[in-house]
Parts: structure tokens; C-alpha cells; sequence
């Protein structure tokens, strides 16, 4: 018992050391912490505020990630060291900055998380870095130690999570009934706080002079068998098959002379991701398997990227630039860098790996060449291209044409339907105000959407009523336009009243196929209900009309009613994915009408 508490007051100290290290961090994983513990309490989340929660969860998420990188530029560098408060003010105003960026805005856009996203890792690369620029630690060690703490702090959150929720399940079974939302609330603690505190707790201070830091920095420094076996013996032959793999692909080209158009990408990042760790964690082993894949790495690595750069070179020509695309060709291009700078660099510059990925990294979020200004303007650039060249677009006004060819109608459709995705749509000065590519292609373009046949039984459909009708709202109190897509919100909850009753409207994505819709009164109690895929599916267009415009609303319209309340549902468009396609999915854009008995 005395050896327990003794490692629980180690642990405590160490804590506490760390809270005192990394203020930002702990405070910024506090409040995501709070408001994971709010969205518990209030059941998945008040609709209203989610959007405010997700703002700050994104804002909580940069703040930690600055914070470590603050704090190691700190023990780094003296002169900074001395201003540790400045730098902390000022990553308080960068921190402030993101956020009132991020709060006027409706929603998080897709470049916004992108963008995010990016920088932390531009800062995880920093504070991998930071302890070997011209410091008495290497960049290798460094590397290692950091990964020897994920490992392990995973290692006791895991074993904390099991134990506790084992606990907790003893105490609901045999004593007395526990809130299943206390399972929640031990998870946030033990993922989203312990696990990364005590993973800050086994860094050491890297340059550190004092006796105290240096013996930590060896001890963490030490290579664990464990780990020397898993990186020589297991994933080193592993890398060597993988290797063989694309020796044998890139042959079957040069036999055929059939080049990839697109599918080398995601292999090819794995591979070149996963081989230059292994190269990292290699460098400090001495065995001959660690030898040798050092020496040979870099000579593989190089023409198995030179032919991922070809795939994605024959993408780009046909299709334009992407926000994918251009990511896969970045990494493509720092590979290449690295796969040169291994031939010809010690293992002592390893360094330079991690230097370089943040630099792309930050070069991929900064204008005018960042990912999302160059994918915008190639595929405008090429939209104006294909028009102009079929006499569609002259002097910036668009020619509606009925008769274009199927090719053209195809690419159009893929074009403004991706600009319209990422809120592209209002760089295109020669589009008419509030161009919606789903609903007005025809009155713009003098033709509806096309989509490539997906060669199997199923594929992408979209059905939408054109009646152009009013509909009859007699009988119903309350109406409600709602739009689900699958990915979006599993459930939406809109409160409302009729006559001194409260109502609730809840909307659930079961499945990326179903959307089910339930009125509830005051008391938590089910008036009406209804699915709607079971609906829908005598609507969805054969394998050879993808899109179907319905012009008889009751077709569109779906009605249930369960001891005189009625439920409405008039769809105003269904669109997804169906057949054997893996990527099954239905979008709904619906209007829902609600009545109570009178």
C-alpha cells in the first residue's frame, strides 16, 4: 500500500511540475474539457450553441498545441527564456486572434479546419525540432523520447479507461445505479486531459544544464529493447516487402507503359510517411538490418515518388488543381527532397526532415500559393477554358447551350459543384446571384446536372420537384425547412409552441441512408414519428436516368398521423449515392409540417 501511494504522490509532483511547465496547454485542455463536460449535460448539445462550442473547441485545440511550442522556444533560447511572459502574452493574442476570426462566421468552413489542422502540425513539427537546433540534443533522440511518451501515456489512459469504466460498471451492477453520462465524463478526463498532460510529464527539459534535467533527458533518451526489436525486426522487413511491392508495379509499367492516374497517391504518402519515421527511429540502432535500411531507403524512395509525381501530374492536366491534389504533390515533392538530402546528409540531420514538412506545411495556408487560392483559381480557370472553347462564355456572359456535348455537361457539373462545396462559387464574376448549382443549372447553363455512370448497379442520383406548386398547409400549425446531408448533424433539436404547448422537433441520422422525424411535447413523450428512406425508395431513378425531375408534389410528399397529430414531410430534393456503391449515402432537403389534434 505505502509503494501505491508513493507512486500516486510521484505522479501528482509530477503533474503539478507539468502544470507549472505548460500553463497554456493545461488551460486551453481545460476548457475543452468543460465544454465536453457542457455537451454531456446538455445531451449532445444545445443546436443552438454547437456551432459557439465547435469555435472553441478548434480555438482550445490551437492554443494547446501553441503552447508547447511557446514553452520548448522558451527553454531553447536564454534571451527568450528571460521574456517567457511576453511570449506567452503574445501567443494569448494569436490565440484571441483565431477565435474572433472564427466567431462571426456561420459556420466552420472546410479551409478553416484545413487550414487548422495545418498549423498544428506546422507547430508539432516545431516542438520535435526545437531541442536540436544547435543544441547539445539530437534531433533523433528527440523523436524518440517524444514518441516513447505517446506510447506510454496511451498505454496508462488505456489501462486507466478499462479499470475505471470496470469499476464504475461494479458499482451500477452491484450497489447502486449510475448515470451512463459518468462513463462519459471519465473518458473526457482520462483522453482529453490526463493522456496528454502526462505525455507533456515524461518530456525532460532537452538542454537543460541542470544535473536534475540532464540525468532525466538521458533516461528518456534510453532506446527500450522493445522498441529496437519492433523497428529492426518487424517493421524494417515490413518496409522491405512493401518496397518490393512498387519495385514490381513500377516494372509493370515500363512492360506496359500504362501509367496511374490517381490511385498511387494514398499508397505512395503512406509508404513515404512511414518510412521516413522508421528511418528517424533506425538512426540511432547499430544492427546490421538498421545499417542497411539506411543506406537503401533513400535510393527506393526516390523513383517510387518520381512515379507517384507522374500519376498526379496526369491528374492535374485532366482534371485541374484540388485541394487533395495539391497536398499529394506537395508531399510527392518533400519525399523527393528528403529522399536526395538522405543520400547525400548524415543521420546527425535528420533535423531537416522536420524543418522542412513545417515549412511546407505553413507555405500550403499562406496566400497567393496556398492550397485553397490555387485549387480555385485552376478549376475557375478551367471552367472559363472549356466554356469559352464551345462558345458558351463570350465577354464574361454565359451562352446557354441545350445541345452541349455529354463530356462538357459532365465536367460543368463536377466543377461547380466542387466550387460550390468549398464556397467557391462568388470568385466567378460571370455567374448570375445566388447561382445554386442543384437547382438553377438549366436556367443558367441550358442544360440539368450530369454525372459519369459509375459502371455498377447503383451510383449517384439526384431527384428534385419541379411542380413549381403551392402546397396546402391547412390543418397544420407549424412549418419547418431542414436540409440533412449525411456527415452533418446526426441529431437536430428545434424547439417550438403551439398554444401554450412546447413541441420539439427531432431529426435523427440513423444511418447515411435514414433520416428519422419525431415530434415530442413537453414531457419527453413521442406524438408522431416517421423514416423517410422506406419513402423514398419507389422514387429513386434507374441506373440509367440519374437525375429525375417530379412535377406532381403528392408524389414528394409523405404524411403519418398517430392519435390526431399529423406529420408532413413535402421533399424539395433527394440526391446521394445508392446501389453497391460502398459509399452509400442520401441527402434530404425537406420542409416538415406539424399539426395537433383540434
Amino acid at each position: 500500500m505505502k509503494r501505491i501511494l508513493q507512486v500516486l504522490a510521484d505522479l501528482w509532483q509530477r503533474m503539478l511540475v507539468t502544470f507549472a511547465r505548460f500553463p497554456l496547454t493545461i488551460i486551453c485542455l481545460l476548457g475543452a474539457v468543460s465544454l465536453i463536460f457542457y455537451l454531456i449535460a446538455n445531451g449532445g448539445g444545445l443546436q443552438s450553441l454547437d456551432m459557439m462550442v465547435q469555435k472553441l473547441m478548434f480555438t482550445f485545440l490551437l492554443g494547446a498545441f501553441l503552447g508547447v511550442t511557446a514553452q520548448f522556444l522558451c527553454e531553447r533560447f536564454a534571451p527568450v527564456a528571460r521574456r517567457r511572459l511576453l511570449v506567452y502574452l503574445l501567443s494569448l493574442l494569436l490565440i484571441g486572434g483565431y477565435f474572433l476570426i472564427l466567431y462571426p462566421a456561420a459556420g466552420i468552413s472546410f479551409e478553416v479546419s484545413i487550414r487548422t489542422f495545418v498549423a498544428v502540425f506546422a507547430m508539432f513539427c516545431a516542438f520535435i525540432w526545437l531541442p536540436s537546433f544547435k543544441g547539445k540534443f539530437d534531433f533523433n533522440l528527440s523523436a524518440l523520447i517524444h514518441l516513447k511518451a505517446a506510447l506510454v501515456s496511451l498505454l496508462y489512459a488505456a489501462v486507466l479507461a478499462i479499470g475505471s469504466a470496470a469499476i464504475l460498471a461494479g458499482i451500477d451492477i452491484l450497489l447502486f445505479d449510475i448515470s451512463s453520462d459518468s462513463y462519459a465524463y471519465l473518458m473526457t478526463i482520462i483522453w482529453v486531459f490526463f493522456a496528454p498532460v502526462y505525455y507533456l510529464s515524461l518530456l525532460p527539459h532537452f538542454n537543460s544544464d541542470l544535473g536534475t534535467h540532464r540525468e532525466a533527458a538521458a533516461e528518456a533518451s534510453h532506446y527500450p529493447g522493445f522498441l529496437e526489436i519492433l523497428v529492426s525486426y518487424i517493421a524494417i522487413p515490413l518496409a522491405a516487402v512493401y518496397t518490393m511491392v512498387f519495385a514490381a508495379y513500377f516494372l509493370k509499367i515500363l512492360v506496359t507503359f500504362k501509367w496511374p492516374a490517381g490511385q498511387l497517391g494514398g499508397m505512395v504518402l503512406a509508404y513515404a510517411a512511414a518510412g521516413l519515421i522508421i528511418y528517424i527511429l533506425a538512426s540511432p540502432l547499430e544492427n546490421r538490418f538498421a545499417a542497411l535500411y539506411r543506406r537503401l531507403f533513400p535510393f527506393f524512395l526516390i523513383p517510387i515518388v518520381i512515379m507517384q509525381l507522374i500519376s498526379v501530374g496526369i491528374r492535374l492536366n485532366a482534371y485541374g488543381i484540388t485541394e487533395s491534389r495539391y497536398y499529394v504533390a506537395s508531399f510527392g515533392l518533400f519525399s523527393l527532397v528528403c529522399g536526395v538530402l538522405l543520400i547525400f546528409k548524415p543521420v546527425k540531420r535528420n533535423g531537416v526532415i522536420a524543418v522542412l514538412a513545417g515549412l511546407l506545411a505553413i507555405a500550403s495556408v499562406v496566400p497567393p500559393l496556398d492550397a485553397f487560392s490555387v485549387s480555385r483559381r485552376s478549376q475557375i480557370n478551367r471552367l472559363e477554358t472549356m466554356l469559352t472553347a464551345e462558345g458558351m462564355l463570350q465577354e464574361g456572359a454565359i451562352k446557354a447551350r441545350a445541345d452541349a456535348p455529354e463530356e462538357l455537361r459532365i465536367e460543368v457539373t463536377n466543377i461547380l459543384q466542387y466550387l460550390n462545396s468549398r464556397d467557391y462559387i462568388k470568385y466567378v464574376a460571370w455567374l448570375p446571384d445566388e447561382f445554386d448549382p442543384y437547382r438553377k443549372m438549366k436556367d443558367t447553363f441550358g442544360f440539368e446536372s450530369a454525372y459519369r455512370d459509375s459502371g455498377v448497379d447503383g451510383g449517384y442520383f439526384y431527384l428534385t420537384s419541379e411542380s413549381g406548386e403551392p402546397y396546402v398547409v391547412s390543418g397544420y400549425d407549424i412549418i419547418y425547412n431542414h436540409y440533412s446531408y449525411n456527415g452533418g448533424e446526426k441529431v437536430t433539436n428545434k424547439d417550438f409552441t403551439i398554444e401554450g404547448q412546447n413541441y420539439e422537433f427531432v431529426l435523427h441520422r440513423t444511418s447515411p441512408l435514414e433520416l428519422f422525424i419525431e415530434v415530442i411535447d413537453g414531457n419527453g413523450q413521442v406524438l408522431v414519428s416517421t423514416g423517410l428512406y422506406e419513402f423514398i425508395q419507389p422514387l429513386l431513378p434507374d441506373s440509367q436516368s440519374r437525375k429525375k425531375d417530379i412535377t406532381d408534389i403528392d408524389t414528394m410528399t409523405a404524411e403519418v398521423e398517430a392519435d390526431g397529430y399529423k406529420l408532413r414531410v413535402v421533399f424539395q430534393s433527394i440526391n446521394g449515392y445508392v446501389g453497391n456503391d460502398q459509399e452509400q449515402r442520401i441527402d434530404y432537403e425537406v420542409i416538415v409540417l406539424f399539426g395537433v389534434p383540434r
